[in-house]
């Protein structure tokens, strides 16, 4: 395990390589490079403001790097709309959840799939039903009448809609109550065990993300300082202290 540099241990179907973004003259990312193996979890930790946030709203098209590239599937994402990227295969659940709060929970899910053209929607929600049995109860009600649990597994229903390959989670458990942290986190699991999705977790919960993930990153003030397999990064006694309460 070092602090810098990729490692995947399958076949790369994301790769972000030197990546320096700006928010006007702070320099938010420093040179981060990771890659992410077709099929895994790969957790991204680190402290607030450690460039975690910046890293997957770039990979999404939501911020553009001044220097740096990002692949997916071989191709470049660098200067692709946003709308763009949803339509090559990468879903993004941002932080505070960013739900339709007037509209109800069928119709958020519906609007999860704008971007296809394909008759399985109805069957994609019943999929989205099946992994959150809760929204299923309130598929007619309002969405910003959900309690927070609710709309967190709104907001990664809606993602899944898209039928990604590979879907972004930002700060899944923020707010969350330990018994509802432990269910999403289960759910997150079961979605790339069962569905093959690859999953790019961006986590304070450093004990629940290494817990599911494969591999995992730590970012510091905008750069990677280090990076391995989730179960080496869980027992490095840096990782303990910092982000394990030890």
């Amino acid at each position: 395990m070092t602090g810098a540099g990729p490692s995947a241990s399958r076949a790369a179907i994301l790769a972000v390589e030197d990546l320096h973004v700006y928010y006007g003259e702070i320099h938010a990312l420093k040179g981060v490079s990771f890659e992410v193996g077709r099929g895994e979890i790969v957790a991204l930790l680190g402290p607030n403001g450690a460039g975690k946030t910046t890293t997957v709203k770039t990979i999404s098209g939501l911020l553009a790097p001044r220097r740096g590239t990002v692949r997916f599937d071989g191709e470049s994402l660098v200067g692709k709309p946003a709308h763009e990227i949803v339509y090559r295969g990468i879903a993004h659940v941002p932080e505070g959840r960013k739900i339709f709060n007037r509209l109800s929970v069928t119709e958020n899910l519906e609007m999860g799939a704008y971007s296809r053209g394909d008759g399985g929607i109805r069957r994609d929600v019943d999929r989205v039903f099946e992994l959150f049995p809760r929204l299923k109860e309130r598929r007619a009600q309002v969405a910003g009448t959900l309690s927070g649990g609710e709309q967190q597994m709104l907001a990664i229903g809606r993602a899944l809609m898209a039928t990604p390959r590979l879907l972004l989670l930002d700060e899944p458990s923020m707010g969350l109550a330990p018994v509802l942290v432990e269910q999403i986190f289960t759910t997150i699991a079961d979605i790339n065990n069962r569905q093959g999705t690859t999953i790019v977790l961006v986590e304070q919960n450093a004990a629940m993300a290494l817990a599911i993930a494969h591999r995992g990153y730590v970012l510091e003030t905008g750069a990677v300082a280090l990076h391995g397999r989730a179960a080496e990064l869980a027992e490095n006694p840096e990782v303990r202290r910092a982000y394990l309460g030890e």
